[in-house]
């Protein structure tokens, strides 16, 4: 099975997040969970999809992740998920934790920061 892995985005606000769901992607095939496609999103906010069968899971850096039915999207098109479960934890959990909630479908306390927030967000992602 070949690895899926993001392309990279044009924004480099956008492409920052490309190695972290890269990881997650990795941690989800891991898991058994077959990845089918995925990409990273618009900004404000910044977000990105993975599309594993009729299911998504969708990060974006104000709520992290959510998990649900995929309806629609593309790059460069919100993604709109149907029965949306957000996954919590934190907005930048670790992709072994994710892919653990979103297999089990378990949620953890949502923690919200706000778009373009000075945080070190940025820092995390690119250790990744």
């Amino acid at each position: 099975m070949t690895e899926k892995i993001p392309h990279p985005h044009p924004d480099p606000e956008v492409d920052e997040s490309r190695g972290y769901i890269t990881a997650v992607a990795r941690e989800l095939s891991l898991h058994g969970v077959a990845v089918d496609r995925l990409w990273l999103d618009p900004c404000q906010p910044v977000d990105a999809t993975i599309v594993t069968g009729g299911r998504a899971l969708v990060w974006n850096e104000t709520h992290g992740w959510a998990v649900g039915g995929f309806v629609s999207g593309e790059q460069g098109v919100r993604t709109v998920l149907a029965e949306a479960l957000l996954l919590g934890g934190g907005v930048v959990p670790p992709p072994s934790e994710i892919a653990r909630r979103a297999v089990l479908g378990r949620s953890e306390p949502l923690v919200v920061r706000e778009i373009r927030a000075r945080d070190g967000l940025n820092e995390v992602l690119r250790s990744y």
